[in-house]
C-alpha cells in the first residue's frame, strides 16, 4: 500500500488523541446534570456519534452524485467507505442511547418517532451492502449504489427533523434558547462542542483510511482479471 499522506497520518494521531482527551473531559469537566444525573454524560458521545453518523451518509450521497456525474470508481470507493463509516456510527449513536434510556425511560426501547427513523436509516444503509453483494459488474454495482446512497440520504433529515415533526418523548437537545429539554451549562456545551469536533476529525480519519483499502482491494481485482 502507498505510504500514507501527512495529512492523514496527522488525523491518525489526533484521533488517537482527542477521543480519550474527549472522554477525560466529559467524565471530570462536565457537571452533573440535575434531573439525569451521571448517566447523561453518555449523551456527548450519543450526540457526536448520531452526527458523524448522518454525516457519513450525506458524504455517501454526495460520493454517489460524483460517481454518476464522472463514472469514476473513485467516487464509488468513497461513498462505500462513508457508508460503512457511518453504519458503524449509527450503531454507536444507538447502544449509547439505550444505555441512556435504561434508567431514564425504565426501557431499553420504544418506538419513539426519532428512535423509529434513526432504525429505519441503520436498516437502509445496511440493506446497501446487501445490494453491492447481489451485483457481479464493477459498473452496475457503482450506478445502482450511487443511485441507493442518493436516494437513502432523505432519512438523515428525516431523523434529524422527526422530534420536530412529530410528538416524541425524545429530548430536544440542540434548540433555540430556552426551548431545549435541558439547559447546557458553559462547561456542558464546552464538552458537547468539543465532542462534535472529535467525533468529525475521527469521522475524516476512519473514511479516508478505508477509502485507501477500497483502492488497494480495486487494483488487487484488477491485477486478478
Amino acid at each position: 500500500m502507498p505510504n500514507k499522506p501527512l495529512l492523514l497520518r496527522v488525523l491518525d494521531i489526533l484521533s488517537i488523541i482527542l477521543i480519550p482527551a474527549a472522554l477525560v473531559l466529559i467524565l471530570f469537566f462536565t457537571p452533573e446534570e440535575a434531573t439525569m444525573g451521571a448517566v447523561q454524560k453518555v449523551f456527548y458521545f450519543h450526540v457526536a456519534s448520531a452526527w458523524a453518523g448522518m454525516l457519513s451518509f450525506v458524504v455517501a450521497a454526495g460520493a454517489g452524485i460524483g460517481y454518476l456525474t464522472t463514472r469514476d470508481f473513485k467516487w464509488d470507493w468513497l461513498s462505500l467507505s462513508a457508508v460503512e463509516v457511518g453504519v458503524v456510527f449509527g450503531l454507536v449513536a444507538i447502544a449509547s442511547g439505550m444505555i441512556w434510556a435504561k434508567p431514564i425511560w425504565n426501557v431499553w426501547w420504544v418506538w419513539d418517532p426519532r428512535l423509529t427513523t434513526t432504525a429505519i436509516m441503520e436498516l437502509l444503509y445496511l440493506t446497501y451492502f446487501i445490494l453491492r453483494s447481489g451485483l457481479n459488474t464493477m459498473e452496475t454495482r457503482a450506478r445502482l449504489a450511487a443511485v441507493y446512497a442518493i436516494i437513502s440520504v432523505i432519512t438523515v433529515p428525516l431523523t434529524f427533523l422527526s422530534i420536530r415533526l412529530f410528538r416524541t418523548i425524545h429530548p430536544v437537545v440542540i434548540a433555540p434558547t430556552g426551548s431545549a429539554d435541558f439547559n447546557m451549562s458553559p462547561r456542558m456545551l464546552v464538552a458537547f462542542f468539543a465532542s462534535l469536533v472529535v467525533f468529525t476529525i475521527l469521522l475524516a480519519d476512519l473514511i479516508w483510511n478505508r477509502y485507501r483499502l477500497a483502492a488497494l482491494q480495486a487494483k488487487i481485482n484488477q491485477g486478478g482479471n
